[in-house]
């Protein structure tokens, strides 16, 4: 589903974040993403949806080489994505139901098909009954089950998340991770890159280890 061809990226300035990397991540697979601050464990996955493109090398999604693809084509791809962002990227103008229903919306769904699949996937994470919720009033553990359920409110094939469980405390976190546990079950391809090994060592899935841009076993 996913493969890194001898993938570099240096930003403007100089930074070189990756360096050489090639591994490839099977279909219905969840994998996790390890490195300290730096490593090189976001810009994976920005390369991944498209939102930066490699430096050198080839980053292929569902036979697609994302380094050829222009931004129509790239949006096209994107709806079959689900992204948790590290910094939650919230509408603190609009509560809990509008937050999650803005995807779809935006992709074309009538307003009523919209509302059904964004309480579907609101019950999903656990939060059935703060549909009108403004977020701000939300904890963390919450917010970022609201970052999940606009993740997949459409389904997507493949769901990414960046340090998802920052901020949270342990016992949240596992919450979260449990989280994508079953979406990975339900037969969703998973990548969740955090900084905190302990909290993957319970799930026997695959570890991609980075250090300053570089795999490492």
């Amino acid at each position: 589903m996913i493969r890194f061809e001898q993938v570099s990226k240096t930003y403007p300035g100089g930074f070189t974040a990756l360096k050489n990397l090639s591994f490839s991540i099977s279909k219905g697979e969840m994998i996790f993403i390890a490195g300290h601050s730096g490593a090189g464990k976001s810009t994976i996955l920005k390369l991944i949806s498209g939102i930066t493109k490699p430096t050198q090398g080839k980053v292929w999604l569902n036979k697609h080489d994302l380094g050829q693809l222009n931004d129509n084509q790239l949006g096209f791809l994107r709806q079959h994505i689900g992204i948790v962002f590290q910094d939650h990227k919230l509408l603190f103008d609009r509560n809990v139901l509008q937050n999650v229903m803005l995807p779809l919306r935006i992709i074309g769904y009538e307003y009523k098909q919209a509302e059904r699949r964004a309480r579907i996937a609101i019950e999903k994470v656990g939060l059935a009954g703060r549909e009108q919720a403004d977020p701000i009033t939300l904890s963390g553990g919450e917010q970022q089950r609201l970052c999940i359920a606009r993740a997949v409110v459409h389904q997507p094939s493949l769901l990414i998340a960046d340090e998802p469980s920052a901020n949270l405390d342990r016992a949240y976190a596992l919450d979260i991770m449990e989280l994508f546990k079953t979406f990975h079950e339900a037969g969703t391809t998973v990548m969740v890159a955090a900084h905190d090994e302990s909290l993957m060592a319970d799930y026997g899935h695959r570890i991609i280890r980075l250090q300053e841009g570089r795999l490492y076993a």
